[in-house]
């Protein structure tokens, strides 16, 4: 019965103004692995595999995108606080540092969605400097 009933796809034909990729400037490198690696749950633009239209797998798959959205949204970025973004970008920095992102479950059967050194820490290192220009906002002058 489920397989008459699928989940709606999280798939937009327009990406929104409040986007990451089109609010901040991120370097070609980082711009490339957030699409391919982080974009397909913290996005509205998932890349689905061929097996999301067996079910159950694609509840499972929509269980797994709508989490990975309500925790970070690149595609409400910019509706998010200077207060949460540095948050956001902290959480982003530590969690590809060590290796909790992306998930395990993911990377199986995502292998470019095995980051390499040299990926890490230029997605780190360009949250942490991100980070301080939000946290510098949020100082009073």
């Amino acid at each position: 019965m489920i397989q008459f009933f699928p989940p709606t796809p999280n798939k937009s034909d327009t990406t929104p103004p409040t986007d990451l990729l089109l609010v901040e400037n991120v370097p070609e490198k980082v711009n490339a692995t957030l699409t391919n690696v982080c974009y397909d749950c913290h996005s509205n633009h998932t890349n689905y595999p061929w097996y999301a239209g067996i079910e159950p797998l694609s509840y499972w798959l929509a269980g797994h995108i709508e989490e990975g959205k309500e925790h970070l949204d690149f595609s409400q970025w910019d509706l998010y606080s200077a207060k949460k973004k540095a948050h956001k970008l902290e959480e982003i920095a530590e969690s590809v540092t060590e290796g909790w992102m992306p998930l395990e479950s993911y990377k199986w059967i995502h292998k470019s969605a095995n980051l390499s050194e040299e990926e890490s820490k230029a997605v780190a290192d360009w949250a942490s400097m991100l980070r301080l220009n939000y946290l510098k906002a949020e100082k009073p002058q």
